[in-house]
This record gives structure tokens, C-alpha cells and sequence, in this order.
């Protein structure tokens, strides 16, 4: 059973480690997210490309700030910070305050820097600040069933595979997604963490 504990209220925040700074997207990030994200692998699972045009690009951010106002999304870029660049972005979404759950979803990360330090530092200030500040009981994970890239990415952060969700979504060009679920919880954070920490070691 739960104790008493104060309530559950994702706010946007700065979180910094050395290599890599998760800050609250802005508008004016338009020309740097547009940079990092205009690749089409990138969009592969995701319809449509948010990074097709700049127009499309400011279009998503507007409606990512909304979501951020309406207490549903809290969107960050992904900042090198060797370089001080946008060189990707991700979020906090699928809030559900009464029971303390929270997604990290909507992340994107510029192909030259796949593959690097830099996902796992992003998701660890994720996890450590939800599990750690927030006081989440679960964090959840979700991707199309069919990114097999995805799913291992999500994999190697610790996430637990806990199934498919069958024509989860109707994408806007009518077909169905399935979705591949995933999820940390409170009580496996701290084997989590350690686990991420010696990885984050080993890429220095």
C-alpha cells in the first residue's frame, strides 16, 4: 500500500548531465529540431514526419506546447553539449496523475549520434526524475510492434516486455498499429539505475 506522499504533478524542468542537457522545447527550437530530425529514417514508424518541412515542424511544436499546457505532454530537446545543438528530442506523455504513471515516448535522436552515450543518458534523467523526484510507480514504453530497432533500444534501458496491444492505433493513413508495450516500475528502479549508471561509465 501506498503511504500518504505528495501529489503526482509532472512540470517542465531542466535536467543536465555532462555530455548531454534535456531542456523544455520552445518554438524558437524550430530550426534546430527541424536540423536534427530532417532525416526519413527517423520517421520510418511515425506518421506523418513532423520534420518533413520547417512549416511542419513549428506546426508540431505548437501542438506539442499545447499538450504541455493542457497538462498532457512535457516535451524536451535533447542538447549536446559539447556542441550546444538540438540533436534530438523527447517527452513525457500518457500522464495519469491519479496513479502515478507516466510514458516516455515521441523520442528522436539525430543518426549521427544513434548509438551513443546519448540515449541512455536522456532516458536515465527520464527515469531518475520520474521515479525520484515525481514519485512514479510506472513508467511505460511503447513503439509499433514491427521496430525491431525500437524495441531493442527500449530493451537495453532495462524495460520489461510486457506485450502487444493489437490494433492499438488507427494511423492517419488508415492502418492499424500494433503496439509493443514496456515498463519500469518503482520497485525494479533501483536495479535499473545501477545498471544504466555502469553502462553510462562504460561509454566514457
Amino acid at each position: 500500500m501506498l503511504t500518504e506522499q505528495t501529489a503526482f504533478n509532472p512540470q517542465p524542468v531542466l535536467l543536465e548531465r555532462d555530455a548531454v542537457t534535456l531542456r523544455p522545447l520552445k518554438l524558437s527550437d524550430a530550426s534546430g529540431f527541424f536540423k536534427a530530425g530532417n532525416f526519413a529514417e527517423l520517421w520510418r514508424w511515425v506518421v506523418p514526419n513532423h520534420c518533413s518541412s520547417i512549416e511542419a515542424t513549428e506546426k508540431w511544436i505548437e501542438q506539442s506546447l499545447t499538450e504541455q499546457q493542457e497538462g498532457n505532454h512535457i516535451p524536451f530537446v535533447i542538447i549536446d553539449n559539447q556542441s550546444n545543438t538540438i540533436i534530438g528530442s523527447t517527452r513525457y506523455c500518457s500522464i495519469r496523475k491519479n496513479d502515478r504513471g507516466i510514458e516516455i515516448g515521441f523520442t528522436f535522436i539525430t543518426p549521427q549520434f544513434q548509438q551513443t552515450h546519448v540515449n541512455t543518458m536522456a532516458k536515465f534523467m527520464l527515469l531518475e526524475n520520474a521515479f525520484e523526484k515525481l514519485g512514479a510507480v510506472r513508467v511505460e514504453f511503447k513503439t509499433n510492434e514491427k521496430n525491431n530497432k525500437s524495441r531493442n533500444a527500449i530493451g537495453r534501458i532495462g524495460a520489461t516486455f510486457e506485450g502487444v496491444l493489437r490494433n492499438h492505433r488507427i494511423l492517419p493513413d488508415g492502418d492499424l498499429r500494433n503496439t509493443a508495450i514496456f515498463s519500469i516500475t518503482d520497485q525494479e528502479w533501483p536495479d535499473v539505475k545501477r545498471s544504466l549508471q555502469q553502462t553510462m561509465i562504460r561509454s566514457n
